[in-house]
C-alpha cells in the first residue's frame, strides 16, 4: 500500500513527503488568514481601489508587464510598494523559504503588491483571484512545481475585507518542501 500511495504522489508531481506537507498547510490557516487581514494591506489595497482604475487600464499595464521580462520601473514600482513591504514582513514571519510568494489584488484582480516579480500584473481572469473575491472564500490550489521560484508549492489565496465586505485578494506560494 505505501509503494502505491508513494507512486500516486510522484505521479502526481508531489515531492515524497507531499502528504504530510499538505496537512500542514491547513494548520498554516490562521496564520495566513491574519494575512489577509492585516491592517495596512487592508488599507493598500483599499487605496488602490480607491484610484478607479477601469480594466481596460488594467490589461494595457498587464500586456506591458508580460512584453518582457526585464525588471520595468512599473515593476519595481509594485514591489516597493508599501503593501510589498506588509507581505515581506509576514513572508518573514512565517519564513522565506516556507512563503516563497506571496501577493495582493484590487478589486479587480491587479497587483496592490508582491514579495517578487510575479508572471503577470493582471490576476482576475484567475481562480486564485475569482473564488477568494467573488465567492468570498480561501482557495487552495492543487500543488505544482514553480519554475519561478524552484520549489513545490501549493497557492493558497484568500479574501481581503473591509469591514466585511470583500474588496480584494491575496495568494501566498507555501513550499511544500520547507513547511
Amino acid at each position: 500500500m505505501w509503494q502505491f500511495g508513494m507512486a500516486l504522489l510522484l505521479l502526481g508531481g508531489l515531492p515524497p513527503d507531499g502528504a504530510a506537507q499538505l496537512a500542514k498547510v491547513s494548520r498554516l490557516q490562521a496564520a495566513l488568514q491574519r494575512v489577509a487581514s492585516d491592517p495596512e494591506l487592508v488599507q493598500a489595497v483599499r487605496a488602490q481601489n480607491a484610484k478607479g482604475m477601469t480594466l481596460a487600464t488594467i490589461r494595457a499595464e498587464d500586456d506591458v508587464w508580460l512584453s518582457t521580462p526585464a525588471l520595468t520601473p512599473f515593476k519595481q514600482r509594485v514591489l516597493d510598494a508599501r503593501c510589498s513591504r506588509v507581505l515581506a514582513r509576514h513572508r518573514e514571519a512565517l519564513g522565506h523559504r516556507v512563503v516563497a510568494e506571496a501577493f495582493a489584488m484590487d478589486r479587480l484582480g491587479a497587483l496592490v503588491g508582491a514579495t517578487r516579480r510575479t508572471s503577470d500584473y493582471w490576476q482576475g481572469d484567475e481562480e486564485k483571484f475569482q473564488v477568494p473575491f467573488r465567492e468570498g472564500r480561501m482557495l487552495e490550489e492543487k500543488p505544482f512545481f514553480d519554475e519561478s521560484s524552484q520549489a513545490y508549492v501549493v497557492q493558497v489565496s484568500l479574501p481581503v475585507r473591509d469591514a466585511g465586505r470583500v474588496i480584494g485578494a491575496v495568494t501566498l506560494s507555501l513550499s511544500l518542501l520547507d513547511l
